[in-house]
């Protein structure tokens, strides 16, 4: 039997996955990742995807091991290995296996965040919360150094490096998120019970402001306060809000359409850098002259929607055939289906 599904989580995913779009847009169409309020948006966008990653992960946690990855893989792994194919054909395709996969590096650093949540709570329930702080830590500190460590490689040492960026270690950093997303569920009524008090929320929202008004300075220990307080608070800060405004959102029909993208997330994910109009750089100055961040979010956002609706028309047209959905999405068909 499906697991029943919780509108304001899908809407939830919804919203992150629009955001996902709009930075691509950003950087890809227009050559800068700072335009449209993008860098608030960075703050809490890839935390709110991991703590619901984490959070509707732990309820499989515990099942076999060897089912469980076997089944992740084929869900994230095996469609992200032939849309990287496709997007870029060898010899290119062996150039974009590095830490970021040409783009694809999220689905890749998704499951081996079920490895390693798995491998921990095997190895020690009691010492998990210090050996997931512990990885994030490392893992920030290694990738703030990696492109430089990489410069002075050589030989065995270069080897190790590319067998990181292979790995994803150096997006090890965000798997604190996931942590998180797993402690939520696991105390989820007091989760509730804090973020229903006014002056709690009201608190992390202060708190997210005045993180997302600092300016980025190149100092280690500023960095990652800005990374983790800003990420933490701006999950709380979302899913708080998607979780006390799910009947408004229903009445004002926002609901439903970011739910259905919600339950489409990984189809757009992958297809949608089919569709980004990467000749709209040559127009990224006329944007920037007008120097006002709401005309950029406007205008950004805007192809964003045009994308995410070229992605979906795509993504139900290959879920018709049963086969190409079972090996581009991981969809599982039933004789109903």
């Amino acid at each position: 039997m499906a697991a029943q599904r919780i509108e304001y989580i899908d809407a939830m995913r919804g919203l992150t996955m629009i955001l996902v779009v709009f930075a691509h847009v950003c950087h890809f169409c227009f050559g800068d990742s700072r335009m449209g309020y993008n860098t608030v948006f960075i703050l809490f966008r890839l935390p709110c995807f991991f703590m619901i990653s984490g959070w509707l992960f732990e309820s499989v946690a515990q099942r076999s091991f060897k089912e469980v990855t076997r089944h992740k893989a084929m869900v994230q792994l095996v469609p992200t290995f032939i849309f990287l194919f496709l997007l870029a054909p060898p010899p290119e395709f062996f150039h974009r296996l590095g830490s970021l996969k040409g783009g694809y590096w999220f689905t890749f650093a998704l499951f081996e965040y079920f490895v390693l949540y798995m491998l921990m709570i095997r190895i020690s329930r009691k010492w998990t919360p210090l050996m997931a702080v512990s990885l994030a830590i490392a893992t920030f500190i290694y990738a703030r150094y990696y492109n430089s460590l990489r410069m002075v490689a050589d030989g065995y040492q270069l080897w190790l490096m590319d067998a990181s960026g292979f790995l994803s270690i150096t997006t090890w950093r965000l798997f604190l998120f996931f942590y998180l997303g797993t402690c939520v569920r696991r105390h989820f009524e007091a989760f509730i019970r804090w973020t229903d008090k006014p002056v709690v929320i009201i608190l992390v929202t202060v708190i997210f402001a005045l993180v997302a008004s600092t300016s980025h300075h190149d100092y280690l220990v500023f960095e990652m306060f800005r990374f983790y307080v800003g990420g933490i608070t701006g999950m709380v800060m979302v899913f708080t809000f998607f979780r006390l405004s799910a009947s408004w959102l229903k009445r004002c029909h926002i609901s439903r359409p970011l739910q259905y993208i919600g339950t489409r997330t990984l189809d757009v994910y992958l297809l949608h850098y089919f569709f980004l109009p990467r000749f709209l750089m040559a127009n990224a100055d006329t944007l920037k002259a007008y120097e006002n961040q709401l005309v950029e979010f406007v205008v950004i956002f805007a192809v964003s929607i045009g994308v995410l609706a070229l992605s979906l028309i795509a993504s139900y047209v290959i879920r018709l055939s049963p086969v190409l959905g079972h090996y581009l999405f991981g969809v599982k068909y039933t004789k109903q289906s």
